[in-house]
């Protein structure tokens, strides 16, 4: 256990009278509404504490099923919901639209892109990751990422334009090209991501066209290091292998990216026509931990002390996607998931409460649920340990975890329609191209 005091917070308190006496309440601001900062919140609804939460977009992501709103499974708001909504009936929380650009540790302040600023007693970061393209950055305009609403949307788009530009292209090299889509980088997204657009010119998309053959479609994943899936065990990440190219898709591992142009991915030796490259290879932390001045990793992320706090100030806890702590168990960094989150969103509020009672905080300690990944239509894999599923039976786990973590009952019972409509029909309700139509990246 922590003995690191914690110290008084500065005179910033409310001060509620009952009775003869005054109480201060302290002030919490938690920056970002993604499932750290939203559990923190929840965590402390019953305490007298007032909280701030502060997130640059109104709604509350679902993260793990983004690449089905990119794949035309599902629509955005299936995944999504108003943050504000979620928490309306916590009266001792307000919400605020604003994006923090900066944290000033002496005097306590968050400073927000409008040029306002809150003023904390506690201070909880939870801001969500980004793409990180290894130095690239030009690559960011010519293969999407996928982490948020809008990038899924934007796939989406792509996709489906794809295949209608390819419906009217006469060279057939360049309707090969447009045929054929890259996704950039074998973990779980990388791997989801590529089954789901198998299953879509397989089945969903097989009788739609009159002049291309969708079914023909070349779908390519590539992933630098020598297999895919690198967080599960070995032959969990083969069996994965296996049932993509079962769906047709080409896997590819031990082959870096070198290049990406407007037409086309380069390989060392190789270059793939294309004009649809989606990235899932790589993420880094928010760039407010920059303004820190604290220790971080080499993804950008703050080197936490065990309790989740940053060095000398213990007022100030990193969770999620911005903290970075190895598993005193396994001795290796905690994954950038979404039951870490959670679980340290939790953590932090009992933390915060033992801080307000002048009690010394206690060491994060991180309960592996296990971890989980689909591949297709009755295709997934499940790594819980000492046990470990394939198959169907993995999907269906994967499908129970994924329902049960989605916030409201309504989103819940929705998404369950989506998906027996799906597996029954092989069909996606969502296959709407509703940005304006653009010339692709160089394609006619």
């Amino acid at each position: 256990m922590s003995q690191r005091r914690v110290p008084k917070p500065v005179p910033q308190r409310i001060a509620l009278v009952t009775g003869k006496r005054s109480v201060s309440i302290p002030h919490v601001v938690i920056v970002g509404g993604g499932f750290g900062g939203l559990y923190t919140a929840k965590r402390l609804k019953y305490r007298p504490v007032r909280i701030t939460l502060i997130d640059r977009r109104n709604h509350h992501l679902f993260q793990p099923l983004l690449y089905q709103v990119a794949t035309a499974a599902l629509s955005p708001g299936d995944i999504a919901s108003p943050i504000r909504s979620i928490l309306r009936r916590q009266t001792n929380t307000s919400v605020l639209l604003a994006e923090a650009t900066a944290i000033s540790l002496p005097t306590r302040e968050v400073m927000l892109s409008d040029g306002g600023r809150l003023i904390y007693d506690y201070l909880v970061l939870a801001t969500e990751a980004r793409h990180s393209y290894f130095g690239h950055d030009e690559w960011e305009v010519l293969a999407s990422g996928l982490k948020s609403l809008e990038d899924a949307l934007e796939i989406r788009r792509r996709v489906l334009l794809a295949f209608e530009t390819a419906e009217r292209e006469p060279d057939p090299a360049i309707r090969q090209a447009l045929l054929t889509f890259v996704v950039i980088g074998g973990g779980p997204t990388g791997v989801e991501l590529a089954g789901a657009l198998a299953e879509i010119a397989r089945y969903t998309l097989a009788r739609d066209f009159r002049v291309i053959d969708p079914t023909q479609a070349r779908i390519i994943l590539l992933e630098a290091a020598p297999r895919l899936l690198l967080s599960f065990p070995e032959q969990l990440a083969r069996r994965a292998a296996q049932d993509l190219v079962r769906l047709g898709v080409e896997v590819r591992t031990g082959t870096p990216v070198t290049a990406i142009a407007p037409d086309a991915v380069v390989l060392s030796q190789e270059r793939i026509a294309t004009y649809t490259a989606l990235w899932a290879a790589g993420v880094m932390a928010s760039p407010l931990a920059r303004t820190l001045g604290a220790p971080l990793d080499r993804a950008g992320r703050v080197l936490v002390e065990p309790d989740l706090t940053i060095k000398e100030h213990p007022e100030v806890f990193a969770i999620g996607d911005l903290a970075a702590l190895v598993d005193p168990g396994t001795g290796q960094p905690l994954p950038g998931v979404a039951t870490v989150a959670i679980q340290q969103g939790r953590a932090t509020a009992d933390n915060l409460w033992r801080a307000c009672r002048g009690q010394p905080l206690v060491p994060f300690r991180y309960k592996e649920r296990g971890s989980l990944a689909t591949i297709g239509r009755a295709r997934a894999v499940a790594d819980l340990g000492r046990l470990q599923f394939t198959g169907s039976v993995a999907w269906v786990l994967w499908l129970v975890v994924h329902l049960y973590f989605l916030i409201g009952f309504k989103d819940r019972i929705l998404v369950m329609i989506q998906w027996a409509w799906a597996y029954l029909t092989l069909q996606r309700g969502a296959r709407l191209i509703t940005h304006e139509q653009r010339r692709e990246r160089g394609a006619p």
